[in-house]
């Protein structure tokens, strides 16, 4: 199996201080990032510390960090490796057939709204673990975004669906429900639908909690009806919805780039100061195709339009 490249877990701002002189010691170069305190860096691995509490490793240097540093100085365990045997003593029912869902591109304004679902039982449960398959946000490199999904694609031995809606199908699915959460709720029914021909004896489904479990349940159709669905706060912690957050990273990200080339310019993610601008020369150059690119509700497009 390969040598695992990422890790998160939750600190607190003692840890998070200690963790920082630590690395200062050691010579890593710390900068500033997005909702964090820090970011540092070195030799290929980098660490961030969030506002939130979580702390992210990625890089080559993972193993070494966690296993000699972090687990048994700072967090006092020992998890690292052995994530399959914990999470079948702490959550047993995530080796149980059952479907996940999460979506990729609500927050973003240029791209797709892509919805994934993915169904597991207990031996691709296992496998998708010793993979290291995590919340798509969690991870940062593309690549292994890409590797991730390839491997999920086959675990899951086609019990899987992805429903991709452009930024055209998008607005106008918008304007029809009149607010985003309605869109998300006929989103999810769709995929779920779509995998339950695939699994069509999948017992229950997961998701991040968005809205009223009943706007989801009576968007799906009769096919949909017979399934449990559970919503609940971080669920990406479940394997399933995991993988179908990677699916759906993946097939954001592929979208956005032929999106890119149909615009002549690269298409940012997220809605910050570099979409606008890129939004607003999209505008003047061709302001009729916005809405081709753009997630159009967004307040980005009354600031690029005035």
């Amino acid at each position: 199996m390969a040598a695992r490249t990422s890790y998160v877990t939750t600190v607190s701002s003692a840890q998070v201080e200690r963790i920082r002189a630590f690395l200062e010691d050691r010579g890593w170069r710390f900068a500033e990032a997005p909702y964090a305190h820090w970011k540092a860096d070195r030799e290929g691995t980098s660490v961030v510390a969030y506002h939130s509490g979580k702390l992210t490793v990625q890089g080559k240097g993972t193993a070494d960090l966690v296993q000699f540093f972090l687990e048994p100085e700072i967090l006092g365990e020992a998890r690292f490796g052995y994530e399959e045997e914990v999470a079948a003593a702490q959550h047993p029912e995530m080796f149980t057939p059952h479907a996940g869902i999460d979506e990729s591109g609500k927050g973003d304004y240029f791209g797709p709204l892509v919805v994934a679902a993915c169904y597991v039982d207990g031996d691709s449960a296992r496998q998708m673990l010793q993979c290291g398959v995590a919340d798509s946000k969690t991870i940062k490199s593309g690549r292994r975004i890409t590797e991730l999904a390839e491997k999920i694609r086959a675990l899951s031995a086609g019990r899987f669906s992805v429903v991709a809606i452009g930024p055209e199908s998008y607005n106008r699915l918008y304007e029809s429900f009149g607010n985003l959460n309605r869109l998300l709720a006929w989103g999810h029914a769709k995929a779920l639908e779509n995998l339950l021909e695939r699994a069509p004896d999948c017992p229950r489904a997961i998701s991040d909690q968005f809205g009223r479990k009943e706007t989801v349940l009576r968007a799906l159709q009769e096919r949909g009806r017979a399934i449990r669905l559970e919503q609940r706060p971080k669920a990406e912690a479940d394997i399933a919805v995991a993988a179908a957050s990677v699916l759906a990273r993946d097939e954001f990200v592929r979208r956005l780039q032929a999106l890119s080339k149909q615009a002549g310019v690269t298409l940012p993610k997220g809605a910050g100061p570099a979409v606008t601008q890129v939004a607003a020369d999209l505008a003047r150059r061709q302001p009729e195709a916005l809405p081709r690119f753009a997630k159009m509700h967004f307040r980005t497009t009354a600031v690029v339009l005035g």
